[in-house]
């Protein structure tokens, strides 16, 4: 599936929220997704996607006090090339704050969260794709139970990271669940492509849709492009739209 541009991106007619088969999908809950004596892992591609993909469910593990390990694969600087106000080299140092503050409205304690920070570059995870492999592998242990990117979510870093998740999750014993973050932007026309016998809601109340947008605006960087240099908002409007949910979908 190719990658989903900023155009079509603000089409009302987009699967989020006009496929039929969304209402279809059956709910399932925390304890079916993770046993009570397995860590949850989760897997972000860039800054920020720990929060669009999984902030619901981070929440809800935080509150259960179960053992979580987040695992961020880019530092996010290479997401604004030529940028004059949004450097490299400030972005570098400004992303993990971002993470930081992000983290910190969904409530994580981060004295009890185990995160882990790749430093691979941005735009460039397919060109790493077994280093990356073995990176993940190396933080995995035989039981945990992973989130990633699906690995056909129509960009080129999500789709490697999660071909890359899945490779390693099967070496260590640990098992996988993808969580779509672009696809749901796709055209209506490609609905068919969703494996929607695959997709399960974990239902979020009011306080935890709440704070997971809340979250999402801790993302600075990413909420205004520079339109002048033809550089478009890592978050567009209509994924913050997308954020009222009441509900996160994975494929298992």
């Amino acid at each position: 599936m190719k990658s989903v541009s900023l155009a079509e991106a603000s089409l009302p007619t987009q699967i989020w929220n006009n496929a039929r088969q969304l209402d279809e999908i059956p709910f399932v809950n925390i304890g079916t997704l993770i046993p009570a004596d397995a860590r949850a892992v989760v897997i972000a591609p860039h800054p920020g996607d720990e929060v669009v993909t999984c902030g619901g469910l981070l929440q809800v593990l935080s509150t259960l006090g179960h053992p979580l390990q987040l695992i961020s694969i880019t530092d996010g600087s290479a997401s604004h090339p030529g940028s004059h106000f949004w450097s490299e080299q400030r972005l570098s140092v400004f992303r993990p704050q971002e993470s930081v503050e992000a983290l910190r409205r969904l409530g994580v304690p981060m004295h009890s969260l185990k995160w882990i920070r790749g430093g691979f570059t941005d735009n460039a995870l397919a060109e790493h794709e077994h280093q990356l492999t073995q990176f993940i592998a190396r933080y995995l242990r035989p039981g945990d139970v992973v989130f990633s990117t699906w690995s056909e979510d129509g960009n080129v870093d999500h789709d490697t990271v999660g071909r890359a998740a899945a490779k390693a999750a099967s070496m260590v014993g640990a098992s996988l669940h993808e969580v779509p973050l672009w696809a749901w932007h796709w055209p209506l026309r490609e609905q068919g492509l969703i494996p929607w016998h695959r997709a399960r809601k974990l239902r979020l109340d009011t306080w935890t849709v709440a704070r997971k947008r809340h979250a999402t605006h801790a993302y600075a960087s990413q909420l205004e492009g520079e339109p002048e240099l033809g550089i478009a908002p890592t978050l567009p409007r209509v994924v913050l739209e997308r954020m009222r949910l009441p509900y996160e979908i994975v494929f298992v």
